[in-house]
């Protein structure tokens, strides 16, 4: 049997990841073949960096094989994990890079071997730059600001920090998945990250849920967006359930399900707790406006928002736990109305044909979670591409849109952009002796695209820094140069402050938070959680390809993008479980 091989079409730097590869079979004359599929069968990784990938083995009596690998440039290893269960037909690897290892694409094959036996298959490897030592400290910066912000007693993490009183589930989410990138690097225990995660579990399964305009958490399975962060109930009298921000959530709780996997009593009641806690959300609840769209909000007081989410934007990932659900599944037909709209934000935008959304957090945060190199669904098909290599694209769109410069900002350039939702100075207007009116904001969803383009010269660190795993090459020159010109100003004890204006150098006025620097422009004092999430999820998968890995096991996500109509990639080699 042999399995075909997808082109090869890139990697963190460049593309998606490819089908498993051709499989072919050894033995004695007599004897059953053996077959191995890895699961992905290409990998990117910069140098310096290791991760970790399954290998199937058919049948499944002769697992676990003993594997060599050939063709493999010097400083490249494979080891076999501990742990494989005789005859599961399952095992896990890792492979590792030196940092020697030029940056290249690599084909290589793997062979195993059960006795007389063997089979191969083929792995490619595509070798990404080696990440600055100074990466390494903001991710862990990084990931401090959630274990040192978030709540101990309940598990929320602020919405901002220092001095909010309120929780964002959304961010909440992302300090559910910070905690396991914490055991990986060392930075915490594995009991420590059990003991948060289960804290948190706990607050969410037990905590009132009610169509009451206050004293509730949430309603139908949903979580109220902002949250008090000492008493855990409703934040103030206008926060809704927000359907994008549960979605991110439970990314958080999902990936939690997947980690914690030993066997441990600790791990079945989080395992238990989290399956539960995504169970329970009433996905068709949500869809009432023009079902199967998903509704964006509901309050007690104003019932359902009258807007849907289509595409395209960041609730590419809403729909795929809305269609992996095992309780309240939509049907495969929301997928088609979430993409129905996708023509209205196809086309070239500075020299790059993609499917656009300005601010670049509509291409980070699904992909913060879910590996979409190599897998399409319809549309992406149609086009040839997939949705990474179209986030790549509007990553290096931006960079070519502050090159151009067309509103004339401060210290834009190809080491100086990077337009997402962040804080902003405050909304003031200022007209210049030139006549010119300039118009600033304060916290808004900056972008620059075919639609959804705003920009008032205010940068966010995260907008370049979490396309690292898209374009590699002009991600690292460009936080270098913040660095190097900005450091004193932007960066902090939890890493990159959110956001700086170069241009706004106004004097006389008090901006909604930090300070306006002579020659320096405004700079922010505080942090956000859902800017920092994304930052911690995409150093780690960069390096290590992580949170991926790990969300890549999750039998829902696997379900949603089935029913989506994905394919291919390492998506090939996961059972069908719909």
């Amino acid at each position: 049997m042999v399995l075909a091989l997808t082109l090869f079409l890139g990697s963190c730097g460049g593309g998606g990841a490819a089908a498993p590869g051709p499989s072919s079979m050894v033995g004695n004359p007599g004897s059953t073949a053996l077959m191995l599929v890895a699961s992905p069968a290409v990998m990117s990784l910069p140098a310096g960096a290791s991760t970790t990938f399954n290998l199937g083995v058919s049948p499944v009596s002769y697992s676990p094989v003993a594997v060599t690998l050939a063709n493999a440039p010097a400083g490249v290893q494979l080891t076999t994990n501990a742990g494989a269960t005789a005859g599961s037909g399952q095992q896990t690897e890792t492979l590792g890079v030196a940092a020697s290892v030029v940056p290249n694409t690599y084909t290589m094959t793997l062979t195993g071997a059960s006795g007389s036996v063997t089979g191969t298959t083929s792995l490619t490897l595509q070798v990404e730059p080696a990440l600055p030592a100074s990466f390494v400290q903001l991710e862990q910066s990084t990931f401090e600001y959630f274990w040192n912000t978030t709540n101990p007693a309940n598990g929320l993490a602020p919405d901002h920090y220092p001095g909010s009183p309120y929780a964002s589930i959304a961010a909440t989410g992302f300090a559910l998945t910070a905690y396991p990138i914490g055991v990986q690097n060392g930075w915490i225990t594995r009991a420590q990250a059990e003991q948060r995660v289960l804290t948190t579990l706990q607050f969410f399964y037990n905590a009132p849920q009610g169509n009451a305009a206050s004293g509730d958490t949430g309603y139908e399975g949903f979580f109220y967006h902002f949250l008090d962060l000492s008493t855990g109930v409703r934040y103030g009298t206008t926060t809704g359930l927000s359907s994008v921000d549960n979605a991110l959530l439970m990314a958080g709780v999902l990936f939690d399900a997947s980690y914690f996997n030993d066997g441990s009593s600790t791990d079945n009641q989080i395992q238990t707790l989290a399956n539960e806690l995504f169970r329970r959300v009433n996905w068709q609840w949500m869809a009432q406006s023009d079902y199967p769209l998903v509704n964006l909000d509901w309050t007690p007081e104003s019932g359902f928002s009258p807007y849907n989410w289509q595409g395209y934007n960041e609730a590419m990932i809403l729909y795929i736990e809305a269609l992996g659900s095992p309780t309240y599944a939509l049907p495969a037909s929301a997928w088609t109305g979430w993409t129905a709209t996708y023509p209205n934000f196809w086309g070239t935008y500075y020299g790059r044909e993609q499917l656009s959304f300005g601010p670049l957090f509509g291409s980070q945060y699904s992909e913060a979670w879910i590996d979409f190199r190599g897998i399409q669904d319809a549309f992406m098909r149609s086009k040839g591409i997939d949705y990474f290599i179209n986030s790549r694209r509007a990553t290096e769109s931006q960079q070519a849109y502050a090159e151009a410069n067309p509103g004339g900002w401060t210290g834009y350039g190809a080491d100086l952009w990077g337009l997402t939702a962040c804080d902003g100075p405050g909304n003031f207007s200022f007209t210049g002796g030139n006549g010119q009116t300039r118009t600033f904001k304060g916290y808004a969803a900056r972008g620059a695209g075919i639609q959804d383009s705003f920009d008032d010269g205010t940068i966010a660190p995260t907008a370049a820094l979490s396309s690292i795993v898209f374009a590699p090459g002009i991600v690292i020159s460009t936080v270098q140069a913040m660095q190097a010109n900005y450091g004193s100003y932007i960066l902090g004890q939890y890493g990159f402050h959110d956001a700086f204006n170069p241009s706004f150098q106004y004097s006389g006025v008090t901006p909604y938070s930090g300070a306006v620097v002579p020659g320096v422009g405004w700079v922010d004092s505080e942090y956000l959680g859902i800017d920092q999430g994304p930052i911690l999820l995409m150093l780690e998968n960069y390096r290590s390809g992580f949170v991926w890995n790990v969300m890549r096991q999750n039998p829902d996500i696997q379900l949603g993008l089935q029913r989506a109509g994905f394919t291919g990639g390492w998506l090939a080699g996961t059972p069908t479980v719909q």
